[in-house]
């Protein structure tokens, strides 16, 4: 390739969905944040804005505005649009009590949402998130108003309920800690199965990838993706970012970042892996110094100056070796 084409070109040239979480807000206001996000990426994940808190202000009232910016401007600039999430147990609205509602209630109330939402974006989500973050830690259920009110079944119905609106977009169950084989990816490996068995309408697994320490063993990230794949599950890595502890950071660390992004991707490649999102376009955008004060804070591929780091590089240079 030319060596003025962009990381989205070599993306592009070797028909892999590279992506970044997106918000509104720069979207319309920061030009260096769209160039960078143009520059970069071929799909957008909607970072916060299509979770149930920033959609529901009121009782009764869905406010899209925000979705709808980001949404737009994926059509406009000819991006695949990712939805994230339809259910979480978190971020739910401000105003809501789960108190205030019988489990059918709860039921009810969830389907509307679920309905309204994936409704709304039939034929311009490529692909949705539709259950967050069901798995704790230690691999059993989360606990969460919606699987005290429903238990596991809140899952097959949540598939089901997005299947009936938006049957074109493939649908993903979400989570972190589960990128390597561990007791995480166990639990939800056997919790996707079951699913399957029951005839829910689950088309794969999103990998999240949020390094806080490096990623995991290259090796062990493959033969999870195997084993989900052997399932008939398509599985994406849906918000990486690379960290490291500041106490015991590479010497260098950018450009041990740029490794570890370059061996998800060689995993991704050789793996059928066909869709990478980063969380977050610039390292200024990041969540992860505000939630994690101790580790590097420059997860991402592009700088706070909206220059292109390491690891941009080597993204770009390893899809180019993919021609």
């Amino acid at each position: 390739m030319p060596e003025d084409t962009t990381l989205r070109d070599a993306a592009d040239a070797a028909d892999f969905r590279l992506g970044a979480a997106v918000a509104a807000d720069p979207l319309r206001t920061d030009a260096g944040y769209w160039t960078s996000l143009r520059r970069g990426f071929n799909t957008v994940t909607a970072e916060n804005a299509m979770k149930m808190g920033p959609m529901r202000p009121e009782p009764g009232v869905y406010d899209f505005t925000d979705a709808d910016a980001v949404a737009n401007f994926a059509e406009a600039h000819d991006m695949a649009l990712r939805g994230h999430t339809l259910v979480w147990h978190n971020q739910l609205p401000d105003w809501f009590q789960e108190w205030d509602y019988t489990d059918d209630q709860l039921a009810a109330f969830l389907r509307d949402h679920v309905h309204t939402v994936a409704g709304r974006y039939r034929g311009t989500v490529e692909a949705w998130d539709v259950v967050n973050e069901a798995v704790a830690d230690d691999g059993t259920m989360r606990d969460s108003v919606w699987y005290d009110a429903l238990g596991e079944r809140y899952l097959d119905d949540a598939f089901r309920w997005a299947n009936d609106v938006a049957p074109d977009a493939d649908l993903f169950y979400n989570d972190y800690g589960a990128d390597a084989v561990n007791e995480k990816s166990d639990a939800i490996y056997e919790l996707l199965e079951g699913m399957l068995d029951r005839g829910v309408p689950v088309d794969g697994v999103g990998l999240q990838m949020h390094a806080l320490d490096g990623v995991p063993d290259p090796e062990s990230v493959a033969e999870n993706v195997r084993r989900f794949s052997d399932l008939g599950l398509d599985v994406h890595v849906t918000e990486m970012d690379v960290a490291y502890p500041e106490a015991d950071a590479p010497e260098n660390h950018r450009e041990r970042q740029a490794e570890d992004y370059r061996d998800v991707l060689d995993v991704c490649l050789a793996e059928g892996v066909d869709t990478l999102v980063v969380w977050g376009v610039r390292d200024s955008d990041s969540w992860i110094p505000e939630w994690f004060p101790h580790v590097t804070e420059d997860p991402l591929l592009f700088d706070a100056s909206n220059d292109p780091k390491p690891a941009y590089h080597a993204l770009k240079e390893r899809l180019e070796d993919t021609d």
